[in-house]
């Protein structure tokens, strides 16, 4: 049977690669930095600047919601997590405090 088909043997390991622990240890050094400076970190940065912009809600701020509602603050309520926004005149409604996404200048919604 040999005759047709010729013997396949193993070749030897190189010498070279008997050090490649510390190599990986450094590769998820580096891929651990690339995750926390592109990902963790602005994520953590904007989570803080929201919370402190709804810590600095007062009586009067015009206010953009997530959901695109424009209005002024017309109750603060400082033991629960709610707000009251008169969107005009006659309408008032009561939003969590934690869907204001922007504080707006003052004059912004007349200018709309």
């Amino acid at each position: 049977m040999s005759l047709f088909i010729s013997n396949a043997y193993a070749q030897a390991a190189p010498a070279g690669n008997q050090g490649g622990g510390f190599e990986m240890l450094i590769m998820l050094g580096i891929f651990g930095l690339i995750f926390y400076f592109m990902l963790y970190r602005p994520q953590a940065k904007r989570a803080k600047e929201h919370k402190n912009l709804i810590a600095s809600l007062s009586k009067g701020d015009e206010v953009l919601t997530q959901g695109g509602m424009v209005g002024k603050i017309a109750k603060v309520s400082d033991e629960k997590d709610f707000i009251e926004l008169a969107l005009n005149d006659s309408t008032n409604v009561v939003v969590q405090k934690s869907s204001v996404a922007a504080v707006l200048p003052k004059g912004t919604i007349k200018s709309i």
